[in-house]
């Protein structure tokens, strides 16, 4: 591994640190290096926070360390506009950063390219390209909107012990999952900028579908999308009546209701045939700015959109319980057909944990 390498691999190891609650930014991490050691570190912390290499130029002045001649390794191309925080560009060349290496190269039309070539063209050499893949693995979801302007989309899924996913109807629905698997929902959840599920989740199991547990620094909770088509969800819901995030419903026509609370969002998606294509629901929320989606069900749901394509992870938990009336079996040949293949199995308090990806 060059030295290049090294110090980016640092920065990788720093961009992580900020976590869900960047969103909707990236995790950026970035390291100033001077004679061949670290004189400064800096990641994106919080919306709103310091940029990486502004975090990186402060915590060298901090300790009084002189940053002139240095090289910046950050795993992003700078920005050179002007957002919730100052161009880090103008920042690295006030702080006289000589050189400037650079991990993925910013598909934001707001950056593409500009923050390199400013840079340049104010006399630092910049390098491009130096763990590409492994920045750009770090920023996905990011990286996909920005190219596709469509989230990025997790599939969730619990099974009992023969991969059923629910009990009969008129049976109570029960979590059958761990302690530690439920953690990890609502890590992914946190993840998240918006949740997803079908209009039978909320009508049987009446859901929050916030993030509980887990401190979400100053971002809002993630938006809560139902796909209810001829609008059944109404009356006292806890998507509808409580305002810890705001909901979004989605219909084949307009609904006749009497007003809501400003929480909550009724929007009409369909096509010609009456029902409400994948592919509108992934562009209306691109366009909205929503980067990741989690979809959490139920069978109805997950099929369609395992069946769209659109699926890009999945992470599927399988409890050593015995759902008593078990129904919807959950075949996971079908996230082979999509595309998607398993990446990792682990073991969360005695469920089995895997995930799959693109």
């Amino acid at each position: 591994m060059s030295e290049d390498e090294q110090f980016m691999r640092l920065a990788l190891e720093l961009g992580s640190k900020g976590g869900h609650r960047v969103l909707p930014n990236p995790r950026v991490g970035c390291v100033l290096v001077r004679d061949g050691k670290v004189i400064a570190e800096g990641w994106h912390d919080h919306i709103g926070g310091l940029h990486a290499e502004q975090m990186a130029i402060a915590d060298a002045e901090s300790r009084g360390v002189p940053t002139q001649g240095s090289t910046a390794f950050v795993t992003l191309e700078p920005c050179n506009h002007f957002g919730r925080t100052p161009p880090c560009t103008e920042a690295l060349l006030w702080a006289g950063i000589e050189r400037v290496v650079i991990g993925s190269m910013d598909p934001n039309p707001t950056v593409r390219g500009n923050g390199a070539d400013s840079l340049e063209d104010n006399g630092v050499k910049v390098i491009t390209g130096v763990l590409e893949s492994e920045c750009n693995h770090q920023m996905r979801p990011f990286m996909h909107w920005c190219q596709n302007r469509r989230p990025f989309v997790i599939l969730k899924a619990a099974l009992d012990s023969n991969g059923f996913t629910d009990r009969e109807i008129d049976l109570e629905p029960i979590r059958f999952s761990t302690e530690e698997s439920l953690r990890l929902v609502h890590e992914l959840r946190a993840e998240s900028m918006a949740i997803l599920v079908g209009v039978n989740t909320v009508i049987r199991d009446n859901p929050s579908l916030t993030v509980r547990g887990i401190d979400m620094g100053p971002r809002e909770q993630p938006l809560r999308v139902i796909v209810d088509p001829n609008c059944k969800v109404k009356g006292d819901y806890k998507v509808l009546s409580d305002e810890e995030a705001e909901t979004l419903l989605i219909h084949i026509s307009e609904p006749d209701l009497a007003d809501e609370s400003e929480l909550v969002e009724r929007i009409v998606l369909s096509d010609s045939e009456g029902e409400i294509p994948i592919s509108r629901i992934l562009d209306m929320l691109g366009d909205r700015g929503i980067q990741t989606l989690l979809v959490e069900g139920g069978s109805d749901t997950w099929n369609r959109f395992i069946q769209s394509g659109f699926v890009d992870m999945a992470h599927i938990c399988r409890s050593q319980i015995e759902l008593e009336g078990a129904r919807f079996p959950f075949d996971e040949n079908t996230l082979h057909e999509c595309g998607l293949t398993k990446t990792q199995t682990f073991d969360s308090g005695g469920d089995l944990i895997t995930h799959w990806e693109k």
